[in-house]
Formats: C-alpha cells, sequence, structure tokens
C-alpha cells in the first residue's frame, strides 16, 4: 500500500473504487460465521419469507465492512479516526456492490482528510452512506 501524504492530498480526490462480485448465499454464512451474527434473516429462507421479505439479504455490518476496506486500501487502519455510516437500503442476494469515497475537507490542525463514502448495487441504489477521518503525514 502506498499511502497518501497530507500535502499530496486534495479536497475532491477519489478513492479508489471497491467493486465486489454479486452478494450469494455462501457469502451470508461465512460472514455469520465470522461475525457471530447467526440472526436468521440472514440465513434462513423460510424466516426471512414469514417476515415479509422476499429472501434473504446481507447483513448490514458487512456492508460497513466493505467500507471498511475501501478505506484501508487508501490508508492503514491505524490512521483511521472515525467512521460513521447512515444504513439507507437493504442488500439482496445478486446485488453487486460497489464502494466509492472522495475527499471532502481537510484539516491542518491534526493534518486529517474527511472522506465521503457509499456503497451502492448494479442499479445504482446507495445501500450505505457516511464518512469517516484519516489522520495522514
Amino acid at each position: 500500500m502506498n499511502t497518501p501524504r497530507y500535502d499530496e492530498v486534495q479536497v475532491g480526490d477519489v478513492l479508489p473504487a471497491l467493486d465486489l462480485p454479486p452478494i450469494n448465499r455462501t457469502t451470508l454464512a461465512l460472514f455469520a460465521g465470522a461475525s457471530g451474527d447467526h440472526n436468521p434473516i440472514h440465513i434462513d429462507t423460510d424466516f426471512a419469507s414469514k417476515a415479509g421479505m422476499p429472501d434473504v439479504f446481507a447483513h448490514g455490518m458487512l456492508g460497513m465492512a466493505w467500507l471498511g476496506r475501501l478505506l484501508t486500501n487508501w490508508a492503514p487502519q491505524s490512521r483511521l479516526r472515525r467512521f460513521d455510516v447512515r444504513f439507507q437500503g437493504i442488500t439482496h442476494l445478486a446485488n453487486a456492490i460497489s464502494c466509492s469515497g472522495r475527499v471532502v475537507e481537510k484539516r491542518d490542525a491534526d493534518r486529517s482528510v474527511r472522506i465521503e463514502m457509499q456503497s451502492s448495487n448494479q442499479h445504482g441504489q446507495t445501500k450505505i452512506a457516511g464518512d469517516a477521518w484519516i489522520r495522514l503525514f
């Protein structure tokens, strides 16, 4: 990873996108096991149907983890100072998610930059939006 330097980063700079393959049941089962979140709405089709959903869907924290990967692909995790998101839509099976971000603010006092980011599916529907502060040197 080639960590950006504060003096080199400009407001408007775009982070390299993170494009993911379509969501499938295996991904959901693996995330449930890794996270300990075995909520049946994410892994049990019958349970999801009884809850009025067409099928199981991705964990919100899985989507947040992808945005975290977008950030840590750009700068080391140790530089992350704040990470906030708003969940805006359900990520259904077969959604191919793309995570994007851009620098929207620089703060000279602590050499930090604010990144606005979002994840969207192949139809352009935003699933998660948020921002993060990253300290650079």
